[in-house]
């Protein structure tokens, strides 16, 4: 099964950070799967906007991502100064995606409730 756990996330995203010296402030919190399994939801916080961003795999067993972009209710106004550290944190939030696709191709990890005892 081609399953990510908070702790793989985060390994994942320790990583990230360690080839591209970016992404110092996205983090990976708990997300309770459809089976009740831990998955993590990477979130990806952007300092002059509203807007949230969190990426997660398509669903479990997939190894494609998707990128939500959660607005608020407020109007995000920027300078051209803002607009341009907008668009480095977007550049490195696809950046992570991407990453976090290619690390999931062929990983295989069982959810801890179904980890196998050895005999």
């Amino acid at each position: 099964m081609n399953f990510r756990s908070k702790a793989t996330l985060e390994n994942w995203v320790k990583d990230f950070r360690g080839a591209r010296e970016a992404g110092d402030l996205v983090r990976v919190i708990i997300q309770d799967g459809s089976d009740g399994s831990d998955t993590g939801l990477v979130i990806v916080p952007v300092k002059n906007s509203s807007v949230s961003i969190f990426m997660q795999p398509i669903r479990i067993g997939d190894e494609r991502w998707t990128v939500t972009l959660e607005p608020n209710d407020e109007n995000t106004v920027l300078d051209s100064h803002q607009l341009h550290a907008l668009a480095s944190e977007l550049a490195v939030a696809a950046e992570l995606c991407s990453y976090l696709e290619a690390r999931s191709k062929g990983h295989d990890e069982l959810p801890s409730d179904e980890v196998l005892e050895e005999v």
